[in-house]
């Protein structure tokens, strides 16, 4: 059990964002896949995963895969997994289940043949019958996919977007993990400025400033691996005291998130100061068209109101013209916009230089990318 394969499941678009954060943890033999990335760790793995992934939803351990047509191969893979390797007598072992393009296409069925093997397997390592699941929590999911049955262990609990820090939630919120993904996409560095002029409850600007002050996003919450037997305390220790090793809380940034609403601005800046960057972030109450600066060589970033219901287009729409017109000023800017109206360019007045397919929550998206100049190189100081 000292190695064993881990995967960090992702939303679609963003796989390739995933793997290169597991492969800046120092692993290798990382492999994409649709919605997850695969990599090969031990114990510290789960650990390190949970606390620095920003963009996965989840880290799970793969127990097993196979082919399965018949509630018997699926029995019988189950079964020959080293359950009691992972899971104590004690155990709570819920099983979740998905099914597509599958013979056995009953989740619920699924879901207890998996159970039952589970339990059969514990009976006969363990020599009871009974099993109270009063302990530690393993949720076990079984998903099958053109007939072959992954089944794996989660870690995470939670949804890895759940930071922590926002503790309340504003209409349509974006979330975390994709807040940061977007980031990342615009290859922002801590030095330029970075304003998001559609900020909302501040999830932008949050994940820009953890990412500026290479701050781990699970450094402040728990995991349901923390429970575990299988994954001592000083594992997690050792890994929280490399994330706060590693990040650099007073490194100056230079972040405006603004908005025309108030009342959410307010939301804005109570999860600012349970993110622990307040010093990172100011606010500022105004509407797009008024938004000015003298900062040179920034990226704006933003995710502006969609306008799906009828009344709302015309108001987005121009807004969406306000935005061009304050852009063409910032001729040194880049700009970043993720909106699933089709019209955007059309109202913003130029074609972006990139598009890219994201998916916030169900629905598709296109971020529309406009590279401004890079900034000029600092001369060596000799």
């Amino acid at each position: 059990m000292s190695k064993f394969t881990l995967i960090a499941t992702a939303p679609m678009g963003l796989e390739a964002i995933v793997a290169r954060e597991v492969k800046n943890l120092g692993y290798t033999d990382v492999r994409t896949e649709n919605g997850r990335v695969e990599w090969e760790g031990d114990a510290s793995a789960i650990a390190r995963a949970n606390i620095w992934l920003r963009s996965a939803d989840r880290v799970q351990i793969k127990m097993a895969e196979f082919k399965a047509t018949s509630f018997e191969e699926l029995f019988q893979g189950v079964k020959a997994v080293a359950w009691q390797d992972w899971l104590p007598k004690n155990a709570e072992f819920p099983v979740d289940g998905k099914s597509q393009k599958s013979q056995l296409s009953s989740v619920p069925a699924c879901q207890s043949i998996v159970k039952k093997a589970v339990v059969e397997k514990m009976k006969e390592a363990y020599g009871i019958e009974w099993f109270d699941e009063n302990g530690p929590l393993y949720r076990i999911q079984v998903a099958l996919n053109k007939d072959i049955a992954t089944i794996t262990l989660d870690t995470s609990g939670a949804g890895l977007h759940k930071r922590g820090y926002r503790q309340l939630t504003a209409q349509a919120p974006l979330k975390e993990t994709l807040a940061a993904a977007i980031v990342d996409l615009t290859r922002w560095k801590p030095d330029r400025p970075l304003i998001d002029p559609f900020c909302g409850s501040g999830t932008i600007p949050i994940e820009a400033a953890l990412i500026g002050r290479n701050i781990a996003p699970g450094l402040f919450r728990d995991f349901t691996a923390s429970n575990w037997p299988v994954v001592p305390q000083r594992i997690w220790d050792q890994a929280r005291a490399e994330a706060k090793d590693l990040a650099q809380m007073d490194r100056p940034l230079e972040i405006i998130g603004s908005d025309i609403d108030p009342e959410v601005l307010s939301l804005a800046n109570y999860h600012i100061r349970q993110a622990k960057v307040s010093d990172a972030i100011r606010l500022k109450n105004l509407p797009v068209k008024a938004l000015k600066t003298e900062a040179q060589y920034g990226v704006m970033i933003g995710n502006p109101p969609y306008g799906e219901r009828l009344g709302e287009r015309r108001e987005v729409e121009a807004m969406y013209q306000e935005l061009g017109v304050v852009a063409k000023q910032l001729d040194t800017w880049s700009v970043f916009m993720l909106t699933s109206n089709k019209s955007f360019e059309k109202f913003y007045g130029k074609r972006a230089d990139k598009k890219r397919k994201l998916f916030n929550g169900r629905i598709e998206c296109d971020l529309y990318q406009y590279l401004g100049p890079l900034p000029p190189r600092k001369r060596d100081q000799d």
